[in-house]
Parts: structure tokens; sequence; C-alpha cells
């Protein structure tokens, strides 16, 4: 009895789970369907493309609330790893919408005659498609594993992601001879399945494989956050020294996760890339990357929807203000952030949860239940001494 009485609440909770599970799928399921087959009939050509550019970017706040939200690490310079993913589909590109043995025009602006080496293997889309995550983690985990294993972390690690990206940022800015510098590589132009990329069928075309993307990377931030390796960098989080005194080695998991928040960035920085038509150093602008922060904490650290959430509802707030008063609009951007860091430290997510999470989750059936009594101290406590056949024979 007592072991169907310890089982029976991990039923509940397995039960509870798994309920939360087909909600969460048939709300995302729903909401896909919406952004792909009911905003495209009501939403002009321009808004839509702007929506697309703003789920993008929701891909790369995914990344940040990985690394930030639940492993506690923030980075100030994913705008590296964004612009890596980007200047890989350019790359390509600019590559497949010329002749063959044909490069680039700029090259010939700067005397340069034959197509560099690191240019050569984006003549491949397969090699593209590896080289849109692939060099993004691979840059991330390197920096991760430098920073990580001589224990920097903090406002240091802060500092250190953001000097990063001033390096990047100055790099790319001067390298006109080999990616043309502060000018970017442009795709509209370009060619990609026989279409321009600019053109009406394939800006939908890019706005679906964005909220494709934008779903199989909630999937796997839910799935990654959510079993033993979520609890490990959430324990990173609260305690890093416990972890380690528990026998955990932290940095090969915040290596790991910072490869995989990378790669993450890079892939949503090839999906914008291509909607907005150009990918230039100006993505490793520092601004840019403390926006992806503030996406972060306005919608909610540690809730993969508060980010998705606050990424697109900044990004359109941002879009909406800037057309009618383009003064105001880093005005309002950092009274959003003070807001945010004083009233609601843990963004809207965080603030509904207070407010309504109860309600809705007796809506929804997902309340705990108080479980039945179990009145097992007439079976199990025993029986006194003098009331035993034993003590009654002798």
């Amino acid at each position: 009895m007592t072991t169907e009485a310890t089982m029976q609440p991990r039923r509940v909770a397995k039960a509870s789970q798994k309920r939360k599970f087909v909600i969460e799928a048939i709300a995302i399921a729903a909401i896909a369907l919406i952004l792909i087959l009911v905003l495209p009939l009501f939403l002009t050509p321009f808004r839509l493309n702007l929506l697309g550019r703003f789920l993008a970017l929701a891909i790369v706040a995914l990344g940040i609330d990985l690394i930030w939200g639940f492993t506690g690490l923030l980075s100030l310079g994913h705008g590296i790893f964004f612009a890596l993913g980007g200047y890989a589909f350019a790359m390509y590109l600019q590559l497949s919408s010329l002749p063959e043995g044909s490069i680039p025009d700029f090259f010939g602006l700067y005397g340069v005659t034959e197509l560099p080496w690191f240019w050569q293997p984006f003549n491949s889309f397969p090699f593209t498609l590896l080289a849109i995550f692939l060099v993004p983690a691979i840059a991330a985990g390197l920096l991760g594993y430098l920073v990580f294993r001589n224990r920097i972390r903090g406002v240091y690690f802060s500092i250190l992601t953001q000097a990063a990206l001033v390096v990047f940022f100055n790099f790319f800015n001067g390298q006109q001879k080999l990616i043309n510098g502060t000018n970017g590589l442009t795709t509209s132009t370009a060619t990609f399945l026989g279409q321009r990329v600019g053109s009406g069928e394939m800006r939908m075309f890019f706005y679906i494989a964005t909220v494709i993307a934008l779903i199989a990377m909630y999937a796997l931030c839910r799935w990654l956050t959510s079993g033993r390796f979520g609890r490990m960098l959430v324990a990173i989080r609260d305690d890093e020294n416990r972890v380690r005194f528990s026998g955990y080695d932290p940095t090969a998991f915040k290596v790991l996760v910072f490869a995989v928040s990378g790669a993450i960035a890079g892939i949503a920085g090839a999906l914008f890339t291509v909607q907005s038509g150009i990918i230039s150093p100006q993505a490793m602008d520092i601004a840019f990357s403390i926006e992806m922060v503030i996406w972060v904490a306005v919608g909610g650290r540690a809730t993969l929807v508060g980010a998705v959430l606050g990424a697109v509802l900044v990004n359109m707030a941002r879009s909406l203000l800037s057309e009618r008063f383009p003064d105001v609009w880093l005005f309002f951007q950092g009274a959003l952030f003070l807001i945010v860091v004083t009233a609601l430290p843990d963004g809207i997510i965080g603030w509904g949860r207070r407010q309504f999470g109860h309600t809705v989750s007796s809506a929804l059936g997902l309340a705990p239940k108080d479980l039945p009594y179990l009145d097992d101290s007439a079976e199990t406590e025993p029986a006194p001494l003098s009331e035993t056949p034993e003590f009654a024979e002798k």
C-alpha cells in the first residue's frame, strides 16, 4: 500500500505533464496555421515581409534565452553568430546567381580577379546549409571553451563577448576586397531555386521557411530545457559551485549550450538576410546585440514563449513608432527596458503567470489536484502487544 501511495503522485504528475504537452502542441500547430494560412490573406506583402523578419529575430531570441535565461550567461555578442549565418547564405546566393567561372562584381572594384579560397566551398548548396549553423556553432564553441575553462563568468563574460563583437565588427568592416566591407553583400537581386530572391513568390517561400524554422528551434529548446540537461543548466545558473562540488563539470555544459545558442543565431541570421535583402557588418553592431537581450527581458527570461513574444512585440512597436515618430523610438526603447527591469522583472510572461496563471490552469484542467486521502494508519500501525494471538496463548 505504501508503494502504491508513492507511485500515485508520480502518475498524476506524469499525466499532467502529458496533458500540458498535448495542449502546447495543439497551440503551436494552431499558431503555425494562422501564420501560414490566415495572415497572408490580410497583411500586405510589405507587412508580411516585416513579420517574417521579426519571426527570424524571434529565433535568435530563443538562443539568447537558452544561454541567458536558463544558464545565467549574459551574452552581449550574439551579433557575431547572427552575422556569420547571414554571410554564409549571402555568399552562396552571390555565387549561384553568376555564370560558372564568374566572380561577384564588387571584386572588380578592388582589383581582385580570382575568387578567394574561402569563397570556393560556397558554390555548394549542401555545404552552405551546413555552414549556416556549423560555422557559428564552432565559433561560439571555441570562444566559450577559452572563456569557460578559465572559469570566467558574470559581468566578465558579458564584457568578453562584447569585446569579441567589436573585434569581429572591425574585421568584417575592413575587408573590402574579400567580403565588400561596409557595403555588405546584397541578396535581393540574387536568384535561388530559379527565381529572384526579392520576388513575391520567394519572399513567401522564405516567410513559410522562417515559421517552420521557428517551430523547429522552439521544439529543440523545449527538448533541451525540459529534461536532465535543462535541469543542469538551471543548476549552473543558480549555484555553479554546488554543481562543481557535486562532481559535475559545468564547463562542458556551458560550452555545449553556448555552441547550440550560436548555431540557432546563425540560422536566424540566414533567414533574416534573405528577407531584408542584405547582410553587412551592421549586424555586429553593439546596439543590435543589446537589443536581443532586451527582447528576452521584455518577454520573460527562462520562458521560451516569452523570448518569441518579446522579440515580435518589441520589433513591431519599433516598426510602428519609427514610422510615425522616428525620433521617439530610442527613448521608448530605453523606457521599456527600465520598466521591465524595475516593475516586471519576470517579463510579460512572468507577470501573466502571476495574474492569470491559476485561472488559466484551472480552465484547462492543469491545476494540481488534491490527492485522495489514504488512510493507511489502520493497516500499517502495529496492533498493541496485549491484543496479539501470541500474547493470548502465553
